[in-house]
């Protein structure tokens, strides 16, 4: 795990020095050591390193590495978790070892397959190799975008980096504010790739490989691997035999690691499968951590407790007070790679792990996207056929029916309209049942008329929130799934790959924890797809096959409860400790016309929210926040 930057084109003392100084952006993403190295050859490459290391911590294991015998340099960013067996089999033909580290074994596949290679790795990578044979560079992205990889091109140069924020450290490189990616930001929370808040940054695709010139251009840009669409077995016990088996598989690979290693333990279902499956696979107890609240709403102790004292673990607790949390707000803050209003949470569990010692932690990320554990899986088909009926409605008509359907339920009044699902029901409806459009505008903090109010240009040139190609993207993917497989499918790529992986990855880089994912193998992902949707999802939102998988050592009574998400208390906190923090920014007028928010709507919406609005969630205000503060802090601001 590490971070890595460099420059692809013409090289030269600016090229080592902008490397460089991308390379101390990301000083948190590697303390252990940092490493830079350029070609000879001009056009050519500079390529940098910060490594945390976890496999073979000896200086064997430094990069950028060197691959003697031919010449080949990568830096290479993750993990692959099969590299044990990748080099036994390059060992039958006769390649050597001198370290224990996976990145030497990616040196050799490449040698023996080429690019290839790629389509062999196990894992979750972002990696850039030189090839002087061919003064060629091969970037590769994992296959769900577990790690990130930003590049942007600049004075006939391609930078790449794996924080957007490294990228900033180089002089020269553009600090426009993107207005599609303020619209998919007002959309989203987040702003979804490939795009980015920053004109000209680009954030690479998931499963994608690129083969770039000396001198910067891309010569190639393909996907080497999609999300699968189902392939039913015929067989539905032998394939879900094959699962569990998967399952057992991943979470043994990814148990491997060379320093201190725990697992987030919630005591929901999907961090309680990955704690049972790590301990039936280890030797001794595995250490689990729970962070607990003061505000026993939001306080999962107790339950991560007993899933503890079940499974024998080494069970650790955190607590996390609203005073500790305004402390560190500012760290906090400061660690988002991109805006979004989620990944706070992450972050502050992220720092309880690290600072007990730990270097590596598992999480249970993907559960609910697999197995059905959300309530889209519910709602979304129940909507999809109420739009078929009443779709054809005037909009004007559906707008009215939605907003007093928000206010009866809500029972609230407001200067604004309601931010609610009821609120968006007119949205929703009016998608005609698109699926791409139903799933976005269900996750959507603004309802449509409420963003076109908040930008200073009242215009989106977006589809659903999303870039028109990635939105046709999309339906081509889920074209002839079902609905709960469709569902699914979303919730891998937007919800998992757009906002999850990236708010992680930056939150526990920042304080350099290495979070894994064992649920989003690609492996265990592809035998999944095999087993039929009533096996896999039904009864929805219960996750029965997850629970299935370690029904010897939990018993069902254990995960009998209503089930919620681990959120930090933080639509009391706004209202309270934070709201002055709050007010400051929202009064900024000159700050929200920079970004190009109009600073009327913002105010509105705040003072909606500060006088206890149930229909303007707390997400709603931090978000714009989270967006104004980001754009201040790292002078991005819109051109002008």
């Amino acid at each position: 795990m590490c971070g890595i930057a460099g420059v692809i084109g013409p090289t030269g003392a600016s090229a080592l020095a902008d490397t460089e100084r991308m390379l101390s952006a990301m000083l948190h993403r590697g303390p252990d050591q940092g490493g830079v190295w350029q070609s000879t050859e001009d056009p050519g490459v500079s390529f940098g390193h910060r490594r945390l290391s976890i496999l073979d911590l000896s200086e064997a294991g430094r990069q950028p590495m060197i691959d003697r015998s031919n010449g080949v340099v990568t830096v290479f960013n993750g993990e692959c978790y099969n590299f044990q067996e990748l080099r036994a089999e390059l060992e039958q033909f006769g390649h050597r070892f001198v370290s224990t580290s996976d990145t030497e074994v990616v040196l050799a596949a490449y040698s023996q397959w080429g690019e290839s290679c790629i389509e062999r790795l196990r894992g979750m990578f972002a990696l850039v190799l030189w090839d002087p044979r061919s003064a060629s560079v091969l970037i590769a992205r994992d296959r769900l975008g577990i790690k990130p990889l930003y590049l942007t091109n600049q004075g006939g140069r391609l930078l790449f980096a794996s924080e957007l924020r490294a990228l900033l450290a180089v002089p020269g490189v553009s600090r426009d504010l993107d207005p599609l990616g303020l619209q998919s930001f007002l959309w989203n929370g987040f702003v979804s790739g490939p795009g980015t808040l920053v004109k000209g940054i680009e954030l690479l695709d998931p499963g994608t490989l690129l083969r770039v010139s000396a001198s910067g251009q891309i010569l190639e840009r393909r996907r080497f691997w999609q999300l699968p669409s189902p392939q039913y077995a015929a067989d539905a016990t032998a394939a879900i035999a094959d699962v569990e088996q998967e399952l057992d598989r991943t979470v043994r690979m990814h148990l491997l690691a060379d320093v201190p290693l725990g697992i987030f333990l919630s005591g929901g279902v999907d961090s309680s499968v990955i704690a049972a499956v790590a301990q039936r696979n280890s030797s001794r107890p595995v250490v689990t951590f729970n962070v607990r609240f003061e505000e026993a709403k939001f306080d999962e102790s107790p339950y991560a407790r007993d899933v503890a004292h079940l499974l024998g673990t080494d069970h650790r607790e955190v607590l996390l007070s609203e005073q500790r949390f305004a402390e560190h707000l500012d760290d906090a803050i400061e660690c988002l790679d991109q805006p979004t209003f989620d990944a706070l949470n992450t972050y502050f569990v992220s720092r309880a792990v690290r600072e007990a010692g730990l270097t590596v932690a598992l999480a249970g990320t993907g559960g609910d996207e697999l197995f059905g554990g959300y309530a889209s899986f519910v709602d979304l088909p129940r909507a999809r056929r109420a739009a078929s009926v009443l779709g054809h409605l005037p909009p004007r008509l559906l707008r009215g029916i939605s907003s007093v359907a928000s206010r009866v339920l809500m029972g609230a009044g407001s200067e604004i309209p309601p931010q609610t699902r009821w609120g968006k029901l007119a949205d929703l409806l009016g998608t005609a049942g698109d699926r791409v459009g139903m799933y976005q505008v269900s996750y959507a903090i603004f309802t449509r008329e409420m963003q076109r109010a908040l930008t200073l240009s009242g215009a989106s040139n977006l589809d659903y929130g999303l870039a028109p190609e990635r939105a046709r993207e999309l339906r081509d993917l889920i074209a002839g799934q079902s609905d709960l497989s469709a569902i699914s499918t979303l919730e891998l790529a937007n919800f998992i790959g757009e906002r999850l992986l990236r708010d992680t990855d930056c939150a526990s880089m920042a304080v350099s924890l290495e979070v894994r994912v064992p649920l989003l193998d690609h492996v265990l992902l592809e035998s999944l797809t095999r087993v039929p949707d009533a096996r896999r999802f039904e009864p929805l939102r219960r996750k029965e096959l997850l629970k299935h998988m370690v029904r010897e050592q939990l018993p069902a009574s254990v995960f009998e409860r209503k089930k919620s998400g681990f959120e930090l208390p933080l639509g009391n906190w706004c209202r309270a400790r934070l709201a002055d923090r709050l007010e400051e920014t929202f009064q900024d007028i000159n700050l929200a016309h920079a970004i190009g928010l109009n600073a009327e709507t913002v105010g509105r919406i705040w003072r909606a929210f500060k006088s206890g609005d149930e229909t303007v969630y707390w997400s709603r205000v931090w978000g714009l926040y989270i967006l104004m503060n980001w754009c201040r802090r790292h002078g991005v601001y819109a051109a002008t």
